[in-house]
């Protein structure tokens, strides 16, 4: 018989909604209740999902196995160190916590009460990243793209806090080196924090990443490329589209791939083959969702671990840090 994870959800703003409709239909998860700062929104969410309003953490620790953390990140550290003591898993929504010494805490408390901690930085389900895995990536360049209209929603939060720190991770993800320098710029447009950032980053194995957010753009982009030897990958997150140039001998054959142009190197025939993969429509958080509740069970292990989520607000914090000096803030 199917073990059932008994799970709750804590914080119900816009995110926090989803992450209930989610937990309803995800197999081997029970949801047993939600929890809101505002009581009303508990009664409404509860009556919505014909769950319990819980009327506080604490009430709800005692009746769960796991908790969903969809708080402002202010409260990440209070609440998921009460649940974890507690002896429960928790999914904490990105930024794992406001400062790196509270992430510290969090993850050595799971680590001694042999508890799960993942963190929601949805991009790494991003099904545009899907081929990518089908590549032996050593990256020496990659570049991302995340701007976006002004909204007032999370307006507070500094720039490379909000949006940055999703290809953080995923370059950290991407790359498999340490960080060996990193330099950055920002500037306050909208808002009193920063709004635009451009921050490039050095690994010691060579490879560089450079990454600009705004959040006061004319449109939405969400680019991501990737540049090695022999390879180059560029992914739309908007439109879903994901395209693959491979330069190889003329020999070899990919019947995946479509040779587009002819080339010399060393002596060689070579061609470049193009490859534009299907990708396949899935709903990210439920996959997440769907890993933290298999990782639990032992099934899986989860996508974004407390140390990965640790390890992106490091970078982040010392990017905005950067900024904050060169504009005397």
């Amino acid at each position: 018989m199917e073990s059932i994870i008994k799970v709750a959800v804590i914080g119900l703003g816009h995110l926090g909604k989803h992450h209930v409709n989610h937990f309803t239909k995800i197999n081997g998860a029970k949801l047993v209740g939600v929890y809101d700062i505002n009581p009303k929104t508990s009664e409404k969410i509860s009556k919505q999902y014909n769950t319990i309003p819980f009327k506080s953490v604490s009430e709800l620790i005692e009746k769960v196995d796991a908790v969903s953390i969809v708080t402002p990140t202010g409260k990440h550290r209070t609440i998921a160190e009460k649940c974890i003591e507690k002896g429960k898993h928790v999914f904490i929504e990105k930024p794992i916590t406001e400062t790196v010494e509270e992430a510290d805490i969090l993850i050595n408390l799971a680590n001694e009460k042999n508890k799960i901690i993942q963190v929601g930085h949805i991009e790494r389900l991003n099904p545009a990243l899907m081929p990518l895995s089908n590549h032996d990536l050593n990256p020496k360049f990659v570049e991302v793209q995340r701007l976006a209209p002004y909204m007032e929603r999370g307006s507070d939060i500094p720039v490379v806090l909000d949006l940055m720190i999703h290809d953080i991770d995923l370059v950290l993800s991407i790359i498999s080196s340490p960080v060996k320098h990193i330099e950055s710029t920002g500037v306050s447009i909208m808002t009193s924090s920063v709004d635009i950032a451009n921050a490039r980053i050095s690994f010691e194995n060579g490879a560089t990443a450079n990454l600009t957010s705004s959040r006061v753009a004319k449109d939405r982009v969400r680019k991501l490329k990737i540049f090695q030897q022999d390879l180059y990958i560029t992914v739309d997150f908007l439109i879903g589209l994901t395209e693959i140039y491979k330069a190889m001998d003329a020999d070899q054959k990919d019947p995946s791939a479509i040779m587009t142009a002819p080339l010399e190197s060393n002596g060689k025939n070579r061609q470049i083959f193009y490859e534009k993969p299907i990708i396949p429509k899935t709903d990210a958080l439920k996959m997440e969702l769907e890993n933290f509740i298999k990782s639990i069970k032992g099934e899986e292990s989860p996508i974004v671990d407390g140390l990965a989520g640790r390890n992106a607000l490091k970078i982040a914090i010392e990017i905005q840090n950067k900024i904050l000096e060169d504009l005397n803030i």
